[in-house]
């Protein structure tokens, strides 16, 4: 098994979720029926909708969008760098 250099420090997962909150933003391509199983909490949507959401660095919603662009719109309006997730 390959050595851990002594100045790395393990980070739990609780500490990985907060690492870039505040600071960046992901963007996802998803249909209604995956936002629906992903997000019970959201509102019901019509079936074989594309959206695109912005999610928070700790995977939490931030909001949908019908468009790349609004989603993005958004993620600037709040400072937000964003990465795409395929």
């Amino acid at each position: 098994a390959p050595s851990v250099p002594a100045s790395v420090t393990a980070m739990t997962a609780a500490e990985l979720a907060q690492l870039g909150e505040g600071e960046v933003a992901y963007l996802k391509m998803m249909n209604s029926e995956d936002i629906r199983k992903a997000f019970p909490q959201a509102p019901e949507l019509a079936p074989g909708l594309q959206l695109f959401a912005l999610l928070s660095a700790d995977g939490s919603p931030i909001l949908l969008a019908d468009t790349k662009a609004a989603a993005l719109a958004n993620a600037w309006e709040q400072e937000l760098q964003t990465v795409s997730v395929h």
